[in-house]
């Protein structure tokens, strides 16, 4: 790994000049766990594991005028048997002293912490929380136009991001393991809107694309009921909708902070999952002790049963019993509660550790308490 990771490093930096001023950043998360039970959560059992959310990333920047910059980000992450992937690739253009325009390879601007998600350094928790951040589509191939300025004591900003996003989701398959699946978004627009007040931050966002995902496990099903039923049920084109909340408030001796988001395709076998987290700390020396609480809801009401009802009374039965399955096989709701420590131990590195009660509201007998422990650094 550190002999790819340094390979593509070198090439990265070979595409700017030789009078290029280049820079080479990197940043790691080792991190174990372990749960109380058999039963997983985030990837973790009850046998301990380092793999499932540790990441080793190199980025190279450098200037390719006095107006452009090129990045490049490299990363290998444990649950892809840290195979060495392009998280990020795009050039930026400084248009003026308050706009800039980057295109390529982007990380979508969904949350708070998206552009250093992967960077645990960067923030209180062993990991962002999952209820909330755990989505299936972080990079966009596109542009992104950022706006910065000042209103009296108050700093604004706007992104306007636009593109095609590629992803892969784990499906199971037929025999229940899983199956990558990819996830395309054809003309994806994301508009976010921050404002920030010395200790206080709010932070908003919305968009919509085009979304296809078919899963070969569900096209065996649709092949059986009617044509009008398996069209609805299908995530074809459908029109996915996201939005999303932030505030946070930081008095640097104490903060709070929490994160509210929505997505959905109405018209799919997709439920829409509403999240949110809120969590809050203190800092004390080197220590920084906090509490965070989150919740999905992705267990919505069972849609097309209207059609089915209008079928002949005999396929109604088997049809209902595909649709509902189809449909609840997908739904997803829990709770999470956590108590987390962070040590500043030395310039730049960080070490954590949290306990968390995972509580699931479908299933009784999949909670489970999972403990964590991480080494964060950033060079």
């Amino acid at each position: 790994m550190k002999k790819s990771l340094t390979l593509i490093a070198l090439g990265c930096a070979t595409v700017f000049s030789a009078n290029a001023e280049v820079r080479i950043n990197g940043f790691a998360n080792f991190v174990g766990g372990v749960t109380s039970s058999d039963d997983t959560v985030y990837g973790y059992d009850d046998n301990v594991s380092f793999s499932d959310e540790s990441i080793f990333a190199i980025q190279v920047s450098g200037d390719i005028n006095d107006k452009m910059t090129a990045t490049g980000q490299v990363v290998a992450k444990g649950e892809n048997d840290y195979k060495t992937e392009f998280e990020w690739a795009y050039i930026t253009y400084e248009a003026t002293d308050n706009v800039s325009v980057s295109a390529g390879r982007l990380r979508l601007p969904l949350f708070r912490y998206s552009a250093s998600k992967d960077v645990g350094y960067s923030y209180h928790w062993v990991n962002a929380p999952r209820a909330v951040y755990d989505v299936a589509f972080n990079n966009l191939e596109g542009f992104r136009v950022d706006y910065n300025n000042y209103a009296g004591d108050w700093e604004y900003g706007f992104q306007l991001a636009a593109g095609t996003i590629n992803s892969e989701i784990d499906v199971p398959d037929a025999t229940g393991n899983p199956v990558e699946v990819d996830l395309k978004a054809n003309n994806a627009v994301l508009l976010t809107a921050e404002a920030t007040y010395e200790w206080f931050k709010i932070r908003v966002v919305g968009g919509r694309s085009s979304v296809t995902f078919r899963p070969a496990v569900l096209e065996t099903t649709f092949a059986q009921i009617p044509d009008n039923i398996a069209d609805a049920l299908r995530i074809e084109d459908d029109t996915s909708e996201f939005y999303g909340l932030g505030i946070e408030v930081d008095k640097f001796d104490w903060f709070v902070n929490a994160e509210f988001t929505e997505v959905g395709i109405e018209e799919s076998f997709s439920p829409t999952d509403t999240a949110y987290y809120v969590s809050a700390g203190i800092r004390t020396g080197k220590f920084t002790p906090s509490i965070t609480y989150e919740s999905l809801d992705g267990e919505g009401e069972i849609r097309f049963l209207d059609l089915v009802a209008a079928l002949p009374e005999p396929f109604q039965a088997p049809v209902g019993a595909a649709v509902t399955g189809t449909q609840q096989a997908f739904f997803d709701k829990y709770t999470v509660t956590t108590l987390g420590l962070r040590y500043d131990m030395d310039t730049n590195v960080a070490l954590k550790a949290d306990i968390s009660k995972y509580d699931d509201d479908l299933d009784d007998t999949a909670d489970a308490t999972l403990v964590r422990f991480a080494v964060n650094y950033i060079f």
